[in-house]
């Protein structure tokens, strides 16, 4: 697989199909414009950012709308100060999100 066309070994044409999306909802949730996403989807390269918001969004399923920079300082914060604590949260967190 040609590792222009990936994300972190998925094709977002692939990712796109598996939502459900059109290309216009899926590459305008991270500022995309379809024709350009369309281009990525052919081959083009896709630029380091681009792809890491596509990962973020799409893979990871973060609402970027929602992230603050002082939600990640206080991320920064914690990890750096209290390892411990921060993963004692972290798995927490997970365990909750899968109970939902």
């Amino acid at each position: 697989m040609n590792s222009s066309k990936t994300t972190d070994k998925h094709e977002p044409r692939e990712i796109r199909r598996k939502l459900g999306l059109n290309q216009q909802q899926f590459w305008s949730k991270i500022g995309v414009t379809q024709s350009g996403g369309s281009r990525y989807e052919s081959g083009r390269n896709m630029p380091r950012p681009v792809r890491e918001l596509l990962r973020l969004v799409h893979v990871e399923q973060i609402d970027i709308q929602r992230v603050k920079r002082e939600d990640m300082d206080v991320i920064d914060y914690l990890k750096s100060e209290d390892p411990e604590l921060f993963k004692t949260l972290k798995k927490s967190a997970k365990a909750k999100k899968k109970a939902a």
